[in-house]
């Protein structure tokens, strides 16, 4: 079928206004950040006051940011915030604020004299109230993500409907289709966690990769190759495409929590004064540390999922599960790194900084297969269609 030229150029207006309000939102995230009301604990109302934590009320009192991830602290972090782990731990004490001492030794009193078993109480309040109360950069941020959220996803569908398939064909449409998953996903992580302040970062990596696409890899709409033109298209690319936008999220809260730790094994070491003010806005080294172990967890069974479907595809194509292709090698390469890092990330030894340098080394090797193996290395799988 020809491609319908009207909606390919919808497509491609909607894609700029997505970047341009991406761009916007991450201005009003910076503005949060340089202008924006200091991050408070959840407040207790005061009827509830009397049934707050001891980790809690200090919390509230420090006004530690790493409340808006409340429900990503574990009962180990705490503990382990209160001992003062090594550098390589995962949950060291709290950089942000300056507190680090005592919000660790207070964490550990909480715990051990009964406490609820998380790092910081939940927010209770629904995510609009939240967001209201947050103040009015904020307010702004958010409501421009999801404006350029909806553009986003307008224009990878009128994509599709514009060529008569799945919109990720080429390297291309599949750097639109993943970040278009990145910012969804970060958008719930956002609501759900409270994490306002991480989006400067992981919008800001958002509207990087996309204005790459848009500039350096952009391609007009047109078919696909014939060997691409198969059902499992929209079975294994989809299910590659969902499992890189998470682990893009999941890159960009490894770095951050390598730079947290860094700061926070430096004031520790006498090495840095407490209270910088950007690491004090971020979650703490162990909440950040938790939400990028939640995030992999939820990207690895679809990136296997992925795998597996790409290799009953390659049966039905050509005949062989795997051939020990360039880009097959290097999904599978991927995979045993994703895999290690779960491993290390359980594994009370290789806690903290690395299983993060592990994590990235994975989204390494997975951008590399991307932007490397599939545009330069001639195999059976040379569909980027980029050059």
């Amino acid at each position: 079928m020809s491609v319908n030229q009207a909606l390919a150029q919808v497509s491609g207006d909607f894609m700029i206004a997505a970047l341009i309000v991406y761009s916007l939102a991450v201005l009003a995230f910076a503005g949060d950040f340089a202008f924006g009301r200091p991050r408070r604990a959840a407040r207790p109302a005061a009827g509830n006051a009397a049934g707050t934590t001891a980790a809690g009320t200090l919390a509230a009192a420090a006004g530690d940011q790493a409340a808006e991830l409340a429900a990503v602290g574990a009962a180990p972090a705490a503990a382990a915030a209160g001992a003062g782990m090594t550098a390589d731990g995962a949950a060291g004490p709290d950089g942000a604020g300056g507190a680090c001492g005592a919000a660790g030794a207070a964490g550990a009193a909480g715990n051990g004299a009964g406490g609820s078993g998380t790092v910081l109480p939940e927010r209770r309040e629904s995510a609009l109230r939240a967001i209201w109360e947050a103040g009015p950069w904020v307010r702004a941020a958010v409501t421009l993500n999801a404006v350029g959220i909806l553009a986003h996803v307008v224009a990878v569908v009128t994509r599709g409907l514009a060529v008569h398939r799945a919109p990720w064909g080429n390297m291309y449409e599949f750097v639109t289709a993943l970040t278009c998953v990145a910012a969804i996903f970060f958008g719930y992580v956002m609501l759900r966690y409270r994490a306002w302040a991480l989006g400067v970062f992981v919008m800001g990596a958002v509207v990087i990769a996309l204005g790459l696409a848009e500039t350096v890899i952009y391609t007009a709409a047109g078919p696909l190759v014939p060997a691409l033109q198969s059902y499992w298209l929209s079975i294994h690319v989809t299910a590659m495409t969902l499992a890189t936008g998470v682990f893009f999220v999941a890159a960009v809260l490894g770095i951050m929590y390598l730079a947290a730790e860094r700061y926070r094994a430096r004031v520790a070491a006498g090495k840095a004064q407490p209270g910088n003010g950007l690491i004090a806005r971020i979650p703490s080294p162990a909440q950040l540390d938790k939400l990028t172990y939640r995030t992999v967890i939820f990207g690895f069974p679809v990136w296997t999922f992925g795998v597996i479907a790409g290799a009953i595809w390659a049966d039905q194509a050509w005949g062989r599960y795997w051939g020990w292709d360039p880009v097959e090698t290097w999904a599978f390469i991927t995979w045993v790194v994703y895999a290690a890092y779960l491993h290390a990330r359980a594994t009370a030894g290789w806690r903290g900084r690395r299983a993060h340098y592990i994590q990235l080394l994975g989204f390494a090797s997975l951008t590399f297969n991307m932007l490397v193996v599939q545009v330069f290395i001639t195999g059976m799988h040379s569909y980027a269609g980029v050059g």
